[in-house]
């Protein structure tokens, strides 16, 4: 998308980690479980995407996307009963796009045990009412942990981008594969 396609924030140009800062609590209920009591994988990816959009619409302050759930890790089931707890941020912001971390807790309402069961890295893509792309501030992390999740980041994008690189030129190779074979028979 050319740069006149994209349009300009009307809001600062940086934004701290802190203020995108986004927390969501649900307890778990039966229609959330399968048959052995354990949360739906779906249902958990559900609360993270939400919890994400949150944390990214606070930092944009415009509509955003779900672009990719880059990663997720499924640590430890969580029961019917528990409360689960989301806390989302966003990590880096780049021209129209974020990448947000998102970790999960669950407790246990009889016991009080509080346990991490999953963490998730998503991007969002800020856009504004008619669907186009919106740039989007700069984060400014403050702290060691926040600076060191901001570098991850980076990392992480270089290797989607490095990825969706691998997979255009492997449907490019199968296409013309299959052009070849055509012409051969």
């Amino acid at each position: 998308m050319s740069s006149d396609q994209i349009s300009k924030p009307a809001s600062p140009s940086a934004r701290t980690v802190a203020s995108t800062q986004s927390e969501m609590t649900e307890l778990i209920l039966p229609n959330d479980t399968n048959i052995l009591g354990s949360l739906l994988g779906g249902r958990l990816m559900h609360f993270i995407d939400l919890t994400g959009a949150m944390a990214a619409y606070r930092h944009s302050r415009t509509h955003v996307v779900t672009a990719a759930m880059d990663h997720i890790d499924f640590i430890r089931p969580v029961r019917l009963g528990d409360l689960l707890t989301l806390k989302s941020s966003v990590n880096r912001a780049f021209s129209t796009s974020m990448e947000v971390g998102v970790k999960v807790w669950a407790e246990n309402t009889r016991t009080a045990e509080v346990a991490h069961v999953a963490s998730a890295y998503l991007v969002f893509v800020a856009i504004d009412g008619e669907g186009r792309l919106v740039q989007v501030p700069e984060v400014l992390p403050e702290t060691p942990e926040e600076v060191s999740r901001f570098e991850g980041a980076l990392r992480r994008r270089e290797h989607r981008q490095g990825e969706a690189a691998r997979r255009k030129q492997a449907k490019l190779d199968t296409t013309l594969q299959e052009g070849l074979a055509d012409t051969q028979s």
